[in-house]
């Protein structure tokens, strides 16, 4: 059997990566991936002594300036500004931010985007650097997402880009958006392990105390989160009433009689306030509550599903895979092998 820790170091190459980071840029979405990309590179490192760095990371500025001040007041000194990038680029993201929320980035730094795009191997966006992506005509004919507050004015603006607001990331073939500051992270570990492989991605993704994916298909922000938006007290009230009551029948008339509506007015102001029917958002918070039990307890499927008023194991399964796109089983078992992946014992060094 070979063990390439025998042989010396193990072949790799660099890739470089660079982060934009424009004026006002939500310094999670830069630092986060940026975090990801150097903890990877060092752990990797480690284990592989006299081995190739695997990432080289870079910030980049679209001002004429390296200096650059966050949307949190912290300025920061950057590698280079656009105009002094040479070279091969493996991989760049777009950290959201005030200035491509405003559209104050200068068409300068568009031009230089769509010009080096057809060069690189993949190109990206955290947050809101969806929106220069946009602008630069980069998402056209694809897939996308970004921050749910922002998704409906990047459909919007960008037309011919078919925005999905539920999606933590999204693939279209070379081009990667994320959702919104820390869904950039989950993006970069996506990244390293596409790279890489999971166990190195698991690694640090374990380090920095995150998962290594969240589940596939999982919306933005929770129902109960979803909730917290509304400022109609009873509507508030209610959800903390549903997780109480998931295994009860939950339907209008149920619902309406706890908040001391009519059925219709009830269904009418829910769906105005919350943007989804009293059955999906329902159907949301047992999904929540099968997905966490799951995760934490042994329980059989038939339990949960009932515990969680999904009524039956066949119930859940199709309602799972409708939402999540993955049935429990695989769910739990994919949870479980995630979070018990144990190092691989280091060998023994050899005598010579």
């Amino acid at each position: 059997m070979n063990r390439s820790y025998n042989k010396g170091p193990v072949e790799t190459r660099t890739r470089r990566v660079l982060l934009i980071a424009g004026p006002g840029t939500e310094i999670l979405d830069l630092v986060g991936p940026l975090q990801v990309f150097a903890r990877a590179a060092d752990m990797f490192r480690k284990q592989n002594p006299g081995s190739l760095p695997i990432y080289s990371v870079e910030v980049i500025t679209t001002s004429p300036r390296k200096s650059v001040m966050t949307n949190c007041g912290l300025r920061i000194t950057a590698h280079k500004t656009f105009r002094e990038v040479r070279g091969e680029i493996d991989t760049l993201l777009i950290a959201g931010g005030s200035a491509i929320e405003n559209d104050e980035i200068s068409i300068e730094v568009v031009r230089w985007l769509r010009k080096i795009a057809g060069r690189i191997r993949r190109i990206g966006s955290v947050c809101t650097g969806a929106m220069l992506l946009g602008r630069a005509g980069l998402l056209d004919g694809r897939q996308a997402t970004t921050h749910w507050n922002w998704c409906e004015l990047l459909a919007t603006k960008y037309p011919r880009t078919d925005v999905d607001p539920n999606p933590i990331f999204i693939r279209d073939g070379t081009v990667y958006t994320s959702a919104g500051v820390t869904a950039g992270m989950d993006l970069a570990l996506a990244l390293v392990e596409e790279d890489h492989g999971s166990r190195l991605a698991l690694q640090v993704a374990r380090n920095l105390v995150l998962y290594l994916r969240r589940p596939g298909g999982q919306s933005q922000f929770s129902a109960a989160l979803s909730m917290q938006l509304t400022d109609r007290k009873p509507l508030r009230e209610l959800e903390s009433w549903v997780l109480d009551n998931l295994n009860k029948p939950l339907n209008v008339p149920v619902l309406a009689q706890r908040v001391a509506m009519s059925p219709r007015n009830f269904a009418r102001v829910f769906t105005k306030e919350m943007k989804t029917t009293p059955a999906k958002f329902v159907e949301r918070l047992r999904v929540e509550a099968a997905r966490r039990r799951l995760e934490e307890s042994h329980n059989s499927m038939e339990t949960i599903a009932s515990e969680c008023g999904f009524g039956n194991v066949n119930s859940m399964r199709n309602v799972f895979q409708r939402t999540l796109k993955i049935a429990p089983g695989q769910y739990r078992r994919h949870f479980r092998s995630m979070r018990h992946v144990k190092r691989r014992p280091k060998a023994k060094a050899s005598s010579t």
